[in-house]
């Protein structure tokens, strides 16, 4: 599976999935620069789908829709449908509610329907579910929902490729380094980042995303040390989500 990524706005990612000549994009706000890469590819854009619902992800989808004639992937029927075909490989829908009840993730494993790919690692299109160095708001009010989210995705491959909404990645590793100073992957993780083309693995996350490190000992231990609860897990993310 290829993945594309284009900037549009002032730090939304827009993508395009392609594989065997056939693509789908997904928060297609950028849609001169997706028209350009599709010409330049031969690309035949099949379907357009939102990560979720809020403007500034579903600006461009009518404009694109028009422009190519590809199928509109509305979320309701996302949600039900969990499988995407593209070519010989498969997008995995998750129904990962809390930034708002509707959020998405769309996730491609290093398969197709004749092989398995055990060195190539998998792609994750996390939308404002999961950011790379953060996470999103709770706009949905959903705590809970949030948790079991975070958690489906924490369980994927540790190569996984996170790629995100939007470019937070330098005020979100200061946040970071706010909460836990003495991280020493904070550096690393901002050597590594690009600009260009933003993107982290799920261990780069789990090394230094406070809201994915809420059973790491180091996070446990500051929490106690501000009063939070940590005897269950949920109580160390619902504490997680209140360190800010």
């Amino acid at each position: 599976m290829q993945v594309d990524q284009f900037r549009y706005g002032a730090d939304n990612l827009a993508y395009v999935l392609s594989s065997d000549f056939k693509a789908i994009a997904i928060d297609p706000g950028a849609v001169g620069d997706i028209l350009t890469c599709l010409d330049e590819k031969a690309l035949e854009l099949v379907a357009v789908a939102n990560t979720h619902s809020h403007p500034d992800h579903v600006s461009g989808t009518q404009d694109l829709l028009t422009a190519t004639g590809a199928t509109f992937l509305d979320n309701r029927s996302l949600r039900q449908k969990e499988i995407i075909k593209l070519g010989k490989e498969v997008i995995q829908v998750y129904h990962t509610p809390g930034h708002t009840h509707d959020s998405l993730c769309f996730y491609t494993p290093p398969y197709t329907d004749e092989a398995l790919d055990y060195t190539a690692p998998g792609f994750l299109i996390s939308g404002d579910t999961l950011f790379n160095g953060t996470i999103g708001n709770c706009f949905s009010g959903d705590l809970k929902a949030y948790y079991r989210s975070i958690k489906s995705l924490m369980v994927l491959p540790k190569d996984t490729i996170i790629y995100a909404g939007h470019d937070y990645v330098r005020d979100s590793i200061q946040f970071a380094r706010s909460i836990e100073p003495g991280n020493p992957y904070l550096d690393a993780y901002l050597k590594k980042y690009d600009h260009t083309h933003v993107c982290s693995t799920l261990e780069d996350e789990m090394k230094v995303n406070p809201y994915l490190r809420f059973n790491a000992p180091d996070m446990v231990k500051l929490m106690e040390s501000k009063g939070l609860s940590t005897q269950t897990e949920w109580e160390r993310w619902d504490a997680i989500m209140h360190l800010g």
